[in-house]
């Protein structure tokens, strides 16, 4: 595909993904809650960190890799969960995780996935984690969890910012729902996307297969445009994460935590991590950005939990920055999901590519030989 090889950073994928997207299904994968503060302070956090690189050091050749859970990974990233993808590209989640395989870096699948459980362990592989939405349906949410168990699910991940959903503003002025219903307000510019529409055409729209057979509730006023979002635990406390504890032998990580006393919690509770997250920005505006509740949830956390950042991710240095700060490694959401829309699969590969590549040079720049020896040295001092 000569577009995705022209293709030079994450933000030149996404001016590629918005060509090929109606702008509903765009703005779904693009937008944040209300004013969208925390979606852009996102990226700003990274913005506003800078450096103090080292000089003089041999970088002739320099590592990526990081241990992740006693397994290696080739770059300090795995892939977020994106819900309701393939209402962008058909098998969009599949494309992902193998795209994640061929990097050497993990993948988690979101609960509301186009594709199941089962078809990306059957068709992907590698390595493999799991986000767990807390439906208030327990029998389902078990269920869930048992099947991501028998499917050989290295982690799972439960995401705890969500008690309702977030008002989506750019959702709402495009009747955009998800699962994706098209309307005559969403479908005016379907005609100009004709590789989209031929996508829909021959496979049709794609379904949330995990919630197969889940009974939905009617909807509520606070429910805004995913029908999931009527579905979720809003009781769901600390008590109750201890049936999730007794039931997923594995690595259990809480995604949402953006609060020192939380991650406190957390290890108390038996998690193995956390994932410093504000939901991307999708939930609360006006929530802290990711970054900046980093530090001081890596200090909570020491050595008792694993510690991982997401949200605002778009260059191979902010996986540095994220490191110097306290966290393992990244979750990219958005820059790697706009690889899938622009490109498939090639494009995903192509996302990950970008970040991995600007991840080793700015090691080189910055004169550090391994991913594992970022420290908080290399940051300026008004970021320590």
């Amino acid at each position: 595909m000569p577009k995705l090889s022209r293709a030079v950073n994450i933000e030149d994928l996404r001016r590629l993904a918005k060509r090929r997207l109606p702008r509903s299904v765009f703005d779904f994968f693009d937008g944040g809650a209300e004013d969208e503060t925390t979606l852009r302070d996102n990226r700003a956090a990274f913005e506003r960190v800078r450096l103090l690189p080292k000089v003089l050091v041999d970088v002739r050749q320099v590592d990526t890799g990081v241990d992740l859970f006693g397994v290696r990974a080739n770059l300090p990233m795995a892939i977020a969960p994106t819900g309701a993808i393939g209402a962008g590209r058909n098998g969009a989640d599949l494309m992902l995780a193998r795209a994640a395989r061929a990097a050497g870096i993990p993948y988690t699948l979101a609960t509301p996935a186009t594709n199941s459980i089962e078809e990306i362990a059957d068709q992907a592989g590698g390595r493999l984690w799991f986000q767990l939405y807390l439906l208030k349906n327990r029998d389902f949410r078990m269920k869930l969890v048992a099947r991501a168990k028998a499917a050989g699910y290295e982690a799972l991940l439960v995401t705890v910012d969500l008690t309702t959903g977030g008002k989506r503003e750019r959702d709402l002025r495009n009747d955009f729902s998800a699962p994706f219903k098209p309307t005559w307000r969403n479908a005016r510019d379907f005609p100009l996307k004709p590789a989209w529409l031929l996508d829909m055409a021959r496979h049709g729209v794609p379904q949330m297969k995990n919630l197969e057979g889940m009974v939905q509730s009617s909807p509520r006023l606070t429910d805004v445009a995913a029908s999931v979002g009527r579905e979720l635990d809003a009781s769901f406390s600390w008590d109750d994460l201890k049936a999730l504890r007794d039931a997923w032998p594995r690595r259990l990580l809480l995604k949402g935590i953006v609060r020192p006393d939380d991650a406190e919690r957390a290890a108390a509770a038996g998690c193995d991590g956390v994932v410093v997250s504000n939901h991307g920005g999708r939930q609360l505006d006006g929530a802290i950005a990711s970054l900046d509740a980093l530090p001081e949830v890596a200090r909570a956390a020491g050595t008792k939990l694993t510690v991982l950042v997401d949200g605002g991710v778009r260059r191979g240095v902010d996986l540095l920055k994220a490191r110097a700060l306290g966290a393992r490694a990244v979750l990219t959401g958005r820059a790697t999901l706009f690889g899938a829309m622009a490109g498939g699969e090639a494009g995903a590969k192509r996302a990950i590519d970008i970040l991995g590549g600007e991840f080793e040079r700015a090691l080189m720049l910055c004169g550090v030989r391994r991913a594992a020896d970022i420290g908080t040295d290399l940051l300026a001092q008004e970021n320590r």
